[in-house]
C-alpha cells in the first residue's frame, strides 16, 4: 500500500513541491482534506451535545456523570496525540493516520450499542484515542509543507474548513434527534469515519521524506519530549492554547444544560445558537488570515487573547445582573469566536522551530488543550443549568491565558 522507501521519498517530495508551486488549487485541496481530519474533535464532541439531557434521562444519571463521556473523549483526544505524534515522526504521516481512522470507525459503531454510561465512557475513550491521529497528524502535515507567515495563513484557512464541523455537527445532531435517539448519532459518526478513511487512502500523499524521520525508539521519543517541554517558547504557547481551549470547552460542555434547561431552548434552537457561535470562529479565523501579512503571529495572538478576556468579563456581568438571553449571547459569541484568532497563531509559534519533530510538537500542543478541557467538564457540570459557573470559568480561563501571554510568550519569543 505504501510502496518502498524510494517511492515514499518521491511521493513526499512531490507533495511539498506541488503545494508550493500551485498554491491556489493544491492548497485548497490540502485544506479540505486536513480540515476534515481536524474535524474529529468537533464532530465527536459537538454532534451529540443536544442529546446529553436525553442521555441523562435514559440512564437516570447525573449531569456530572454524563459529562464524563465528554471528559473521556477529550482526554483520549489529548493522550492519543502523544502517541500518534511521535509515531508519525518515525513511520511517516500516512500509516498511523490510516490505522487511527479505522479504529475510530469501529469504536464509533460500538458506542451506538453502549448498555450504560460507564460503558459509553470507556468506548468514548477508545474512539478518541484513535481519532486523535487526525488532529495531530494534520497539524504536522501543515508544518511539513509550510513555515512562517505562510503556515499561519494556512492554519487560518483550516479554520474555514474546520469551522464547518462545529457549525454543522450540533445542527445535524439536533435534527437527528427528531428521527432517532443519541445512538443514531454514533452511527453517523461511524459513517464519517469510514468516509474519511477512504478519502485519506486515495487523496492524501506522504509528506514526510524518509531522510527526515526519527528513529522511533521509546528512548528517542522521551528525549524529544524532554527537549520540547524545556523550551520556554514552545511551553508558553502550549499553555496559552490549552488554557484558551479550557474556556472554549467550558462553553462546549455546559452550554447544552445552561441554554436548554436554564434558558429553555429546544434541542433544535440550541443547535442553531451553537452553530452561530461556530460561524464566529470561522469569521475570526479568516480575519486573522488577512491580518497575518501585516502583523506578526505573536501580536495577533495577543489581540485574540485580549478580545477573549474582555468578552469573558462582559459575559459575567450580563449573568450577574440578570440580563436576558439575547444580551448573554453577545459576549458569549465574541468569547467563542476569539478562538479563531488564538489557535492559528499559537500553533504557528509552537511549531515554527521544530520542522523535524513536528508530530511530537503538535502532540504536545494538542495534549495541553485537551487535558485542560477534560478536567474542566465534570467540574463545571456540577453547576447544572446555572449560567454563573460557566460564565465565571470562561472569564477566568481567558484572564489567565492573557496573563501567561504577557509573562511568558512575549519574553520567550523576543
Amino acid at each position: 500500500m505504501y510502496g518502498d522507501t524510494k517511492r515514499t521519498n518521491v511521493t513526499a517530495t512531490q507533495a511539498i513541491d506541488q503545494t508550493r508551486n500551485h498554491p491556489l488549487r493544491t492548497r485548497i485541496r490540502f485544506a479540505l482534506i486536513l480540515g476534515a481530519l481536524t474535524a474529529f474533535a468537533p464532530l465527536s464532541i459537538d454532534m451529540y451535545l443536544p442529546a446529553l439531557p436525553a442521555l441523562r434521562n435514559e440512564f437516570h444519571s447525573s449531569e456530572s456523570l454524563v459529562q464524563l463521556t465528554l471528559t473521556a473523549c477529550v482526554v483520549g483526544l489529548g493522550v492519543g496525540q502523544l502517541i500518534a505524534g511521535p509515531l508519525s515522526d518515525s513511520l511517516g504521516r500516512r500509516r498511523p493516520l490510516l490505522v487511527g481512522l479505522g479504529i475510530y470507525a469501529l469504536a464509533s459503531l460500538a458506542c451506538a450499542f453502549a448498555p450504560s454510561v460507564p460503558a459509553l465512557i470507556g468506548l468514548r475513550l477508545v474512539q478518541a484515542l484513535a481519532g486523535s491521529a487526525g488532529l495531530v497528524i494534520a497539524r504536522a502535515v501543515v508544518r511539513d509543507l509550510f513555515s512562517g507567515k505562510a503556515m499561519a495563513k494556512f492554519f487560518s484557512m483550516l479554520m474555514l474548513v474546520n469551522g464547518l464541523a462545529p457549525i454543522l455537527a450540533p445542527v445535524l445532531g439536533g435534527q437527528l434527534l427528531r428521527v432517532t435517539t443519541w445512538r443514531g448519532v454514533f452511527v453517523v459518526l461511524t459513517v464519517v469515519g469510514v468516509l474519511l478513511l477512504a478519502t485519506t487512502v486515495f487523496t492524501l500523499p506522504e509528506t514526510l521524506p524518509h531522510e527526515r524521520r526519527g528513529a522511533g525508539k521509546v528512548s528517542a521519543t522521551l528525549r524529544t519530549y524532554l527537549r520540547l517541554v524545556t523550551d520556554r517558547g514552545l511551553l508558553s504557547c502550549v499553555l496559552v492554547a490549552g488554557i484558551s481551549f479550557g474556556a472554549l470547552f467550558t462553553y462546549v460542555s455546559s452550554s447544552s444544560f445552561v441554554l436548554q434547561s436554564g434558558y429553555h431552548l429546544s434541542p433544535q434552537q440550541f443547535s442553531f445558537v451553537f452553530g452561530a457561535n461556530s460561524i464566529g470562529i470561522v469569521l475570526f479565523g479568516q480575519l486573522n488570515g488577512r491580518l497575518v501579512g501585516r502583523f506578526s503571529p505573536r501580536a495577533l495572538l495577543g489581540a485574540g487573547l485580549g478580545i477573549s478576556a474582555v468578552a469573558g468579563l462582559l459575559l459575567v456581568l450580563a449573568v450577574l445582573f440578570g440580563a436576558g438571553l439575547a444580551v448573554v449571547l453577545v459576549p458569549m459569541w465574541v468569547s467563542v469566536s476569539s478562538v479563531g484568532m488564538i489557535m492559528p497563531n499559537a500553533s504557528t509559534l509552537a511549531l515554527s522551530d521544530y520542522p523535524d519533530s513536528a508530530g511530537s510538537a503538535s502532540a504536545l500542543l494538542g495534549f495541553g488543550q485537551f487535558l485542560i478541557g477534560g478536567v474542566t467538564a465534570p467540574i463545571i457540570g456540577l453547576g447544572g443549568a446555572n449560567p454563573l459557573p460557566m460564565a465565571g470559568s470562561i472569564c477566568g480561563f481567558a484572564l489567565i491565558a492573557l496573563l501567561v501571554y504577557h509573562t511568558m510568550v512575549k519574553p520567550a519569543t523576543r
